[in-house]
This record gives C-alpha cells, sequence and structure tokens, in this order.
C-alpha cells in the first residue's frame, strides 16, 4: 500500500515537464531472512529455504534512501516490514492467479 501512494504521488509529478527519479523505500534495508520470517507470521505457512554463501558479486547491503521522496512527493513509507507483507499476501490469497485479462 506504501509503494502505490508513492507511485500515485510521483503520477501526480508527471504534469510538471521534468525527469524524475525517487527512491521508495523504508531508508532501512531487510535481510532476505528478514523477509522469509516475516511472511511465515503473516501467511501462517512454514517457508523452505536454504543458507548459502554469497555469490560472487552480491554486495553486502542494499537500500533506498527515502529522503528525496519525503522532499519532492512529501511521501514516507508508513509500514512496517510485516505490515508490508500482510498486504502482499492478503492481495496474492485473493488473486492467485494476478489480474484477470
Amino acid at each position: 500500500m506504501d509503494l502505490a501512494e508513492g507511485h500515485l504521488k510521483a503520477l501526480d509529478k508527471l504534469n510538471e515537464p521534468k525527469c524524475l527519479t525517487v527512491n521508495l523505500g523504508t531508508g532501512e534495508g531487510y535481510s532476505v531472512l528478514d523477509v522469509i520470517k516475516a511472511f511465515e507470521h503473516v501467511s501462517n505457512q512454514h517457508i523452505r529455504y536454504e543458507v548459502a554463501p554469497r555469490r560472487p558479486g552480491d554486495i553486502a547491503t542494499c537500500y533506498a534512501d527515502p529522503a528525496h521522496a519525503k522532499q519532492v512527493l512529501d511521501w514516507s513509507a508508513k509500514k512496517t516490514l510485516r505490515e508490508m507483507c500482510a498486504d502482499m499476501w492478503n492481495w496474492q490469497s485473493k488473486n492467485p492467479n494476478g489480474y484477470a485479462d
């Protein structure tokens, strides 16, 4: 829901004749394991995973700095990781095959 709101605010800015690049994020990094555990919690299902060494070229951390989104769009993420996963799980549960054509 946070991302949808951010995209709508960005679309409003498209009426202005200029290029706009904005990161929509929380400013906080989450590990793959953090996301797996959050999905397990909200879905009440076990997710099988395997811990493996980092692949060559993988970076240690990567996350968006949302400061520009706040300044330009007056947007910031409001939801926690669990709430974000719950939104996704809720949508996917109701739309297992995606949008109908």
